[in-house]
């Protein structure tokens, strides 16, 4: 199983990417945008270049990852022989499924993966003919650091198909943790609801953004604050995943805090934009609080 295609070039796919090629894997990255898959490119460079730097890999490997990357613009360029297929774009149950008829389509041998942090493995599969052959494989980002990939397993999902994902992520130098198919899984089931409640604690004025997040980093030795940590993730990512709790459970507990809707709203999604609790524009080097309406 030497050849992986990894749908969607942005921040996790180029990540995915980035990982299989430096263990000698052959990938190719599609993306219908080609500057996303320029930026793709540049981005693992760096990324690598870092790696050279930190004497955790050597130029030669970085050499030899940068060969293994092919990068196309359509799913029907595919070589036929490839064996597993991630899909990595963002939060779109309709998006992500009409991916994932197209790669069925063109691999039907392979095994099929969705990098999805909270939609159904179970809903995605209810589209392919082989729902045996498919699996979550959630990475954590920054992809090329984070060790844990979470495996989630759908209703269909065969043994065979986990113990083979169990096995590839091993050889990625990631720790595999397999779970069942429920909302959020158990890293956004847990993770999502202690930034929603951060968010919540902001909003209702108890405290400020840099005390809830030092309170966090000094009394639970947490290396990064929530609020930091929602920035990072993006926004809009965490008010998509509450909504997926919140539908999937219809359990109050997981609703959105009105300020992380309006945030989001006001496009306010954090580090990608610039701006959310804290100021990300570019050539801001310290953590300076953006939020200040409490």
């Amino acid at each position: 199983m030497s050849k992986v295609a990894v749908v969607g070039a942005g921040t996790m796919g180029n990540g995915i990417a980035h990982v299989f090629a430096l263990h000698k894997f052959e990938v190719f990255l599609v993306d219908t945008n080609t500057e996303q898959l320029d930026r793709a490119k540049l981005m693992i460079d760096k990324n690598l270049s870092r790696q050279v730097q930190k004497e955790i890999i050597s130029e030669e490997q970085k050499h030899q990852a940068l060969e293994n990357l092919m990068f196309l613009t359509s799913i029907t360029d595919l070589d036929s022989d490839v064996s597993i297929a991630i899909e990595a774009v963002f939060e779109d149950e309709i998006v992500k499924k009409t991916i994932l008829q197209a790669l069925e389509k063109k691999l039907p041998s392979a095994i099929l993966a969705s990098n999805t942090s909270s939609i159904s493995i179970t809903q995605l599969a209810s589209v392919l003919d082989h729902p045996d052959q498919f699996i979550g494989m959630h990475f954590m980002n920054p992809v090329p650091i984070m060790e844990l990939v979470e495996l989630i397993r759908g209703y269909s999902t065969s043994d065979k198909t986990v113990a083979m994902i169990e096995s590839i992520t091993k050889k990625l130098g990631k720790i595999p943790i397999t779970v069942n198919d429920y909302p959020g899984f158990v890293a956004n089931r847990i993770l999502m609801p202690m930034l929603n409640e951060a968010i919540t604690t902001l909003f209702e004025g108890v405290a400020g953004v840099q005390e809830i997040d030092n309170v966090m980093k000094l009394g639970m030795a947490h290396p990064m604050g929530p609020l930091q940590l929602a920035d990072f993730i993006g926004l809009d990512v965490c008010l998509n995943i509450l909504n997926v709790l919140y539908k999937g459970f219809g359990n109050p507990k997981y609703a959105p805090c009105p300020l992380l809707v309006n945030m989001v709203a006001s496009g306010n999604l954090g580090a990608k934009s610039g701006e959310g609790f804290y100021d990300w524009s570019e050539g801001n080097k310290s953590l300076t609080v953006a939020y200040n309406k409490c």
